[in-house]
């Protein structure tokens, strides 16, 4: 029996808009530090003729993805969470169709011998992020509608495993082990949350571990990049698969306390690869130091936790889908800035993910700025309710 009472502890923290400014506060910080940094980590490019721009090129690209990415928030919070619910077969639908066209010749885009990107319209777009944000949307439905068989295996648990390991075999043919390590654990975690049978759970967390071990140890270059996660500094690994996780931990080491001063890296001067993306936070940790990285990690911890009591009022308020979808985005960026850190600081072994708001990249940014979008509709309407009113 769901208790449909709410409790007072937690609070709204509306303004008139009636926008949860804890959480749009924390969200403008982020992408505030990550247009700055951003902005730093390029300034370099255009003295180098890899990357063909200016110094301002990258910082421009970035505002730009910003922009869309805000005006589509704006109209995701504009849609009542009851259309996401009724239409969430056709969302899975069309990720899956999305992936797909992943291997369209002339669609698909290959970078780094990758092929992640869909090309529309001269728009390039990563169809792993979009993924994030449908197979929450799918499984948070799925969960509600299954709901008296989450103790089965066969009817609660197999419909929604066949469709995970269709989503991981599309994007293991990218490849892209970071986004569907991020991907299972939200559909995991969502599956958990929503009542989830513990020995079910236990059983296929194994069996995702072991499948992530398996495909690590089946492909030598992932294997060489946990042998040089293990020892860095080895002769054999320095200057090739630990290259960028000891100029990271480099970045790391000449921050100390208070960094080295805004702009004044050394490592985003073309020694450390894809310091405007992956390895952000290493530059972060360089410029302002121990403080600095601390401070980002508080403000991330500030918004996850707003995200779980969001979706614990809206179940209180007995709207499981609705309280689903807030804790799913609250682990979903939870994990993501987990293995993030973890990497650029040397905790993980190196694999390819951005740091929510402030890396560079605009499907990223897109899909972190739907998802709190979705936030702050379930808080909304969480509100709406609690005065009297109708969704």
């Amino acid at each position: 029996m769901i208790d449909r009472g709410w409790d007072s502890s937690l609070r709204s923290d509306a303004g008139p808009s009636g926008l949860n400014w804890d959480v749009v506060v924390c969200v403008m910080m982020l992408l505030a530090i990550g247009t700055v940094m951003v902005f730093s980590a390029t300034t370099s490019f255009g003295e180098s003729a890899k990357f063909h721009a200016t110094n301002l090129t990258y910082l421009w690209r970035h505002l730009q993805s910003m922009a869309v990415a805000l005006a589509a928030g704006a109209v995701v919070y504009r849609i009542p969470m009851s259309f996401w619910f009724r239409w969430w077969w056709l969302i899975g639908g069309s990720v899956i169709g999305l992936l797909l066209l992943v291997f369209v010749p002339g669609l698909g885009r290959t970078v780094n011998g990758a092929t992640r990107w869909v090309s529309l319209g001269g728009l390039n777009l990563q169809v792993s992020e979009m993924v994030k944000v449908a197979a929450l949307i799918y499984t948070a439905a799925f969960v509600v509608r299954r709901q008296d068989f989450m103790h089965s295996f066969t009817k609660g648990f197999l419909p929604m495993a066949l469709v995970m390991m269709l989503i991981s075999f599309l994007l293991m043919r990218q490849p892209d082990l970071g986004a569907t390590v991020v991907i299972a654990a939200e559909i995991m975690g969502t599956l958990f949350l929503g009542g989830l049978s513990m020995h079910i759970f236990v059983s296929v967390a194994a069996v995702v571990v072991a499948f992530v071990v398996f495909m690590i140890m089946s492909t030598p270059w992932r294997v060489g990049r946990v042998l040089a996660y293990l020892d860095p500094w080895a002769d054999e690994y320095v200057l090739g698969q630990a290259y960028q996780l000891s100029h990271s931990l480099i970045a790391f080491g000449r921050g100390e306390l208070f960094g080295v001063g805004l702009g004044g890296s050394v490592e985003k001067l073309n020694y450390l690869p894809e310091a405007h993306t992956d390895f952000i936070m290493a530059v972060i940790a360089e410029e302002t130091g121990f403080f600095g990285v601390i401070l980002v990690l508080f403000i991330f911890y500030w918004l996850i936790r707003r995200a779980f009591e969001i979706g614990r009022q809206a179940i209180k308020l007995g709207r499981i889908y609705q309280g689903l979808i807030a804790e799913g985005i609250g682990l979903w960026f939870g994990v993501q800035v987990f293995i993030n850190v973890g990497v650029a600081s040397g905790a993980l072994p190196t694999k390819g993910l951005t740091l929510p708001f402030v890396s560079f990249g605009g499907s990223a940014l897109l899909s972190s700025i739907v998802a709190v979008a979705l936030l702050l509709r379930v808080d909304k309407e969480n509100k709406i309710l609690m005065r009297g009113g109708q969704v």
